[in-house]
């Protein structure tokens, strides 16, 4: 598998972005979101158990509005 950079939050200083990449994967369209790893006791709570293999992470909405531009052209509407 490999990943492929769609972009960072603008406003992250240099080195420090939270960062959107899309895989390659054939079987799955799977993402890598690379961001603060959330470690606020109240979020946690909300959360519930979070398994072993898995963790939170905290990223900008303008990462997210990355993946929704990337969508929109794999589906035609951009």
């Amino acid at each position: 598998m490999r990943a492929h950079f769609l972009g960072k939050d603008p406003e992250s200083m240099e080195g420090e972005s939270p960062t959107l990449f899309a895989t390659d994967r054939t079987d799955r369209v799977t993402y890598i979101a690379q961001g603060w790893k959330v470690t606020d006791p109240q979020v946690l709570a909300d959360v519930g158990p979070v398994p072993d293999h898995e963790t939170l992470i905290e990223i900008p909405e303008e990462v997210l509005k990355m993946y929704a531009r990337r969508y929109l052209e794999r589906e035609g509407e951009l």
